[in-house]
């Protein structure tokens, strides 16, 4: 059979028998079958290069994309053959000095599933050739084909794209199949321009069809998170205000933009990182119990919880400007966009009242990393009086050495009854060794594929806020939350803070790179409760 032949057999990308599964509302009409072609828009793009394909290659050598029935399609206007697309991917899927002629020919094989189209975003032209190229590899209407379109492009171009693709590119099968569109963050800069851009994209595609991707929601250990707090019943009674003093959301880099000094300073920090993936974050570890696994059951729980988030005080809010970011000849001069912001959000509900959520994230600090910590209440009546050591801390470390540990106070080994803070560990490379964590981008493709929408950003029809009394007769009409939307609440929350910034209102504190960004970020973090462990530093087991 030679590679340009499909040859199509029926198989199961899940096991449908599972409880967990019938439970969430999956049926064995999941599990589909037939040509499957994956079109990557913007596939000459360092997106692409660096995450799409690398995660498609991962998909193929696991499995999940069987060569008789996908064929990839890169579409970009550069001009380019095949075989020079195939040789742009190759250093990023493996290492050719590392690999062995095993690799070398299992990635050879990948890139002949890879086809090439070039055209441009906006006429026509283009994709009537890209629909032409994906028919050849679909067998007619005899069997239900499906149609995944990756946009890996700027925002800008999401409207007239989708549109192109609505008009040219979608699924031609009469037995069933698919088309399904991935766009990628940022949905817009503010409440009024994602509102635009979701409008634009909703008259074209239902809400099924459309895949808003946040791959903080494909990492490991936040996917993590539901299990950890509703299948383990020491957390249950703990998981309130009553034990809980505070909750640090924290993502860290230690380098700048690096190149990317005119994207970023459009958008900032609160609107690259902390509006979205450390919202989301938020949403997973203060959201309720929801009834069952199914997707919108999850989302239902997440939006309530952004529901409850109390307009953002300016008082609890540190900005900062790392020194050199306007060095940058793409950066204006006077640039006001912050490169470091933390954020104190507050959650009104009888769970949460009182506890603060701080969500802290900068470019050009001390360190790499993405954390949550959680943090304990003093225990009330300290008879050994080590509060100095600090507090229990339960920190589920996202990125990099994944793990979950709780800080324990114990009794320091010896003669003496003195106390000292040490750690309950579960580090994944020791555990789980020989266990590959699987990049975030594999899972939610894979989850596209598979129509799963529970890690993907969900846009609905109505305001949560300025609409809350409609909203409240439609959930009596239907005994449920499907019309909130996640996608606005989240904008709500941020837009007049952003607002503020982009007005001038809030200027950014200058801070040294290599430091932990401004000292007045510490001070708010004091002011919020939290206690700092004096003497304990987590080091990562070895193996």
């Amino acid at each position: 059979m030679g590679i340009n032949d499909w040859h199509v057999e029926k198989r199961s990308y899940l096991d449908v028998g599972s409880d967990s599964f019938k439970d969430a509302g999956f049926s064995e009409s999941f599990a589909e079958n037939g040509p499957l072609a994956i079109i990557v828009l913007g596939a000459s793009g360092d997106l692409a290069k660096k995450k799409t394909f690398p995660a498609l290659f991962n998909l193929y050598h696991q499995g999940f994309l069987p060569p008789n029935e996908v064929r990839i399609f890169g579409y970009a206007r550069s001009k380019m053959t095949d075989d020079e697309l195939r040789e742009r991917l190759q250093g990023y899927l493996i290492k050719a000095k590392d690999s062995t002629s095993e690799q070398l020919e299992e990635v050879s094989k990948f890139l002949r599933l890879v086809k090439y189209v070039s055209g441009p975003y906006d006429t026509d032209e283009g994709y009537r050739l890209l629909d032409e190229e994906i028919s050849k590899h679909e067998c007619g209407d005899e069997l239900p084909s499906r149609r995944l379109f990756y946009l890996a492009l700027p925002p800008s171009v999401y409207p007239p794209v989708s549109k192109k693709i609505r008009e040219f590119c979608m699924t031609k099968s009469i037995n069933g199949g698919w088309t399904r569109v991935v766009v990628e963050k940022p949905f817009g800069k503010d409440l009024e321009s994602a509102e635009k851009l979701s409008s634009q994209i909703g008259e074209l595609f239902d809400e099924s069809q459309v895949y808003r991707i946040d791959h903080y929601l494909g990492k490991e250990l936040v996917q993590n998170l539901l299990v950890l707090r509703f299948a383990n019943r020491l957390f249950v009674p703990l998981w309130n205000r009553d034990n809980i003093d505070n909750v640090q959301i924290v993502f860290r880099e230690d380098f700048g933009t690096d190149g990317r000094g005119g994207y970023f300073d459009e958008y900032g920090i609160i609107r690259d990182i902390i509006q979205n993936h450390l919202l989301q974050v938020l949403c997973l570890v203060a959201m309720e119990k929801p009834i069952s696994l199914n997707p919108e059951h999850i989302r239902d729980e997440k939006v309530k919880v952004l529901q409850s988030v109390v307009p953002i005080k300016d008082d609890e809010v540190v900005l900062g400007q790392y020194d050199g970011y306007t060095s940058d000849p793409t950066v204006p001069d006077n640039s006001n966009t912050p490169t470091f912001a933390t954020v104190i959000l507050r959650i009104h509900n009888e769970r949460w009242e009182g506890v603060p959520f701080v969500l802290k994230a900068g470019k050009a600090l001390d360190s790499r990393k993405a954390d949550i910590r959680i943090q304990f209440k003093d225990v009330p009546g300290d008879i050994f009086r080590c509060k100095k050591q600090g507090r229990n801390e339960l920190v589920i470390r996202l990125q990099p050495l994944e793990a979950i540990y709780m800080k324990l106070t114990v009794k320091q080994p010896g003669l003496e009854m003195s106390t000292v803070q040490s750690e309950l560990d579960l580090s994944y490379r020791q555990r789980y060794q020989g266990l590959t964590i699987p990049e975030a981008y594999e899972r939610l493709i894979l989850d596209t594929i598979r129509g799963d929408q529970q890690h993907f950003v969900r846009r609905d029809e109505l305001r949560v806020r300025k609409h809350r009394n409609i909203l409240m007769s439609v959930m009596l009409r239907n005994s449920k939350l499907s019309l909130y939307s996640w996608l606005q609440a989240a904008w709500e929350i941020f837009t007049p803070l952003l607002h503020r910034i982009d007005e001038g209102k809030m200027k950014p504190i200058p801070y040294k790179p290599g430091t932990r960004g401004p000292t007045e970020a510490d001070d708010l973090l004091t002011r919020a409760g939290y206690v700092q462990t004096h003497g304990y530093i987590w080091i990562p087991p070895t193996l």
